[in-house]
């Protein structure tokens, strides 16, 4: 259970890059263009960020006669199109001019050179001064420098299913304290509300972050006292308790049988699935989720469903025993970027401040179901009233953690995806997995890890 290769990644991109949807090929050469790369859902019908975006381009050429904008879109999971965009920031012949990038990612891809710093154009952009400490700090890197002007934020919690939570005599004010409520929960829906999916938490390799944010961190910095990398003494966290705990939960859930089929479980594009068939057609009671949801069933989603919030309730997800603070959270987010290599660096500049003014920014964030991280968005009326809902999942910020935005995470994020799925499938204990994870850790850092 040992992370990618380096080798290895390189074989597996080369195979499977032209499986992947993109549009364009050499994206350089003309001054007057700034080519565009971002991500597009694997379901076709999610097109609200296409939208947005081709908006956004109309402003901006309308704007800058003679200037125009190349949106090149990347139809692919998550994990293929942070290995695309990769690929063509390699190249001073394929670097895009703007691309839109995880912030977990951010500091792996500087490793790398593909980025370049904004400093100099943020401290002349009064706008700035707008974004939240926590949103500029997700796109600073281990240099002090930011390579990354973020979007929007999100929150974590549990989004229940009222109707069948009727049926299995489950209150609908229903809020759990501890990890054994959520699992009693499940059970009882399994018993008294057949051909149901009781829970739903994300496991395994192919859904990427989705698993392990979603769903390991979720439990990890739910047990209170394992962080996966301690600040303080600069180092990563084996042998930790709470690891073993948090892939204790998860093979709960699928030996048990609270959750989906583990093929589906382990389909790269099961997020779709619950978002579009299992929560609109109630077939899954319970999923640990994100703030965004609620994107997919209004403004003409994927997934039209008039009565989603009258069915659908949330709760925080809890700590493991109740412990302080009770509940926990998982944010992340997503920034605009400019390649080392770009060939119109001030010019994609120019287009973030295009995206990025008060009203595109607050649009972007309803659309989208973002969390705001912009004080006049957070404070717009149209945002706070975009959603039911949105409310309770921005409180859900003062109880989140954050990934650890390091260069080698997407490699520690590789290891505890194999040893989620080695729980999920049985192919090993939690005891098991974790010592797997500890020795792949020290391969990845180096050696340079500490023990609880």
């Amino acid at each position: 259970m040992r992370p990618t290769t380096p080798l290895a990644l390189a074989l597996t991109t080369a195979l499977t890059l032209p499986l992947l949807t993109a549009c364009g090929g050499d994206t350089g050469g003309d001054p007057d263009t700034i080519t565009v790369v971002y991500n597009r859902s694997t379901d076709n019908k999610i097109r609200f960020k296409d939208q947005h975006l081709e908006s956004v381009r109309d402003q901006f050429e309308k704007a800058n006669p003679g200037k125009k904008v190349k949106l090149i879109p990347v139809q692919a999971p998550d994990n293929d199109y942070a290995t695309k965009a990769q690929q063509m920031m390699r190249s001073a012949k394929t670097a895009p001019d703007l691309v839109y990038e995880d912030t977990f990612r951010i500091n792996s891809d500087i490793t790398a050179g593909y980025l370049r710093p904004l400093d100099d154009q943020l401290a002349s952009w009064p706008d700035w001064r707008r974004f939240l400490p926590g949103a500029k700090a997700a796109a600073r890197a281990e240099d002090g420098k930011t390579y990354g002007v973020p979007d929007g934020t999100d929150t974590r919690g549990l989004w229940f299913n009222r109707k069948i939570f009727a049926r299995a005599g489950l209150p609908a004010d229903w809020k759990p304290r501890t990890w054994a409520d959520v699992l009693d929960a499940a059970r009882q829906i399994k018993r008294r509300v057949p051909g149901v999916i009781p829970f739903n938490v994300y496991t395994g390799k192919a859904p990427g972050e989705a698993a392990v944010m979603q769903g390991f961190e979720m439990l990890l910095y739910g047990t209170g006292a394992d962080p996966l990398y301690d600040a303080k003494a600069k180092k990563w966290v084996s042998g930790s308790p709470g690891f073993r705990d948090a892939l204790g939960f998860v093979r709960t859930v699928y030996r048990e049988k609270l959750g989906p089929e583990v093929s589906d479980a382990l389909d790269p594009n099961i997020g779709t699935r619950v978002a579009t068939e299992w929560l609109p057609e109630g077939k899954l009671a319970i999923s640990l989720d994100g703030s965004w949801m609620g994107q997919n069933w209004i403004n003409k989603g994927p997934k039209e469903w008039p009565d989603w919030s009258r069915e659908l309730s949330r709760a925080p997800m809890p700590t493991q025993h109740g412990q302080a603070p009770g509940a926990v959270s998982m944010s992340g987010g997503w920034a605009w970027s400019v390649p080392a290599r770009a060939d119109n660096p001030d010019l994609a500049f120019s287009f973030i401040r295009t995206l990025q003014t008060a009203a595109n920014a607050t649009r972007w964030c309803v659309v989208a179901a973002q969390i705001a991280v912009r004080d006049d968005v957070a404070a717009a009326r149209s945002y706070r009233t975009s959603m039911p809902g949105v409310d309770f999942f921005t409180g859900l910020v003062r109880y989140s953690h954050y990934r650890p935005a390091l260069p080698v995470y997407p490699q520690v994020s590789t290891a505890i995806g194999e040893a989620m799925e080695a729980v999920t499938t049985g192919d090993s204990s939690p005891a098991q997995a974790a010592r797997a994870y500890d020795e792949s850790l020290r391969t990845i850092t180096d050696g340079a890890v500490t023990r609880e």
